[in-house]
């Protein structure tokens, strides 16, 4: 069996929240949360399988640069939808903004960044 991605964790500015839009839009739930490593706060967000780990640190730093040009950057996440129309119809609700919407083989996608400026790519398989 090939190895599966079980978690990501990414360093975010309030992981309740994000948890919170999370779950709204993508149908997850908080699987975990609770203290972290250096004094922070960690939610476990996603599926029964597979989530998404929110870290928050003590004392956290701004972003320095673009994560396109920084090697170990993170350039986004993505996760499948069975209907690409709704769920941009929800992240624009959300208050995000969906961009560069295009048709490619196989399927169809569409970006947007959080609060955080984390990008997200959402895809639809034809």
């Amino acid at each position: 069996m090939p190895a599966m991605l079980e978690h990501a964790n990414l360093t975010v500015s309030d992981p309740d929240a994000t948890a919170a839009w999370m779950c709204d839009l993508f149908g997850w739930h908080v699987r975990w949360s609770g203290a972290a490593t250096q004094g922070g706060r960690t939610v476990h967000v996603g599926t029964d399988n597979h989530y998404v780990a929110l870290y928050t640190p003590g004392s956290p730093a701004k972003p320095t640069d673009d994560n396109y040009h920084t090697i170990g950057g993170l350039n986004h996440i993505a996760v499948v939808v069975d209907d690409i129309a709704a769920m941009d119809s929800a992240v624009s609700g959300a208050g995000f903004t969906p961009v560069n919407h295009g048709d490619y083989e196989p399927g169809h996608r569409f970006y947007f960044h959080d609060h955080d400026d984390i990008e997200y790519e959402v895809v639809q398989y034809d």
